[in-house]
């Protein structure tokens, strides 16, 4: 989604489900599961039926990443850690225990920068590679 915010920002016109699923190599529906959760929080609009689409609805220095994250169900940010909620065996909860820790302060960490770093700042970032590149916008991108 990200990609996507980051591309809606100079465009005039709204952007289809079906062109952002295209954007992101998936489909329509998840899509529009996706940019709903980012209209229900009030970063994008939109509207039905011909020429209408997706458009953001705030500008870009006033979204954070962690913003994103959570409008898009805030899943889980690591695959690793205890996977028993109450093991029987010691060795193991003492174990969990400290993974736990350990994975709770790396998550306040990771949300902490998600908090810190706005979409303008990532559009910044994306304009200055873009012109160091010569990217053309008007070619197929990833």
């Amino acid at each position: 989604m990200l990609h996507v915010l980051i591309h809606m920002k100079d465009r005039e016109d709204p952007l289809t489900s079906e062109h952002i699923a295209g954007m992101l190599q998936t489909t329509a529906p998840l899509v529009r599961r996706m940019m709903g959760g980012l209209r229900d929080i009030g970063i994008v609009t939109s509207t039905k039926g011909h020429g209408g689409g997706w458009r953001l609805a705030r500008p870009l220095a006033e979204v954070t990443m962690l913003d994103i994250y959570e409008a898009v169900g805030a899943p889980a940010l690591f695959a690793l850690g205890p996977v028993q909620e109450a093991p029987t065996c010691l060795a193991e909860q003492a174990v969990d225990a400290r993974l736990g820790n350990a994975f709770a302060r790396a998550a306040e960490a990771l949300r902490a920068e998600l908090r810190a770093t706005t979409l303008e700042q990532i559009a910044a970032d994306f304009e200055r590679r873009r012109s160091a590149s010569g990217y053309d916008m008007g070619r197929p991108h990833g």
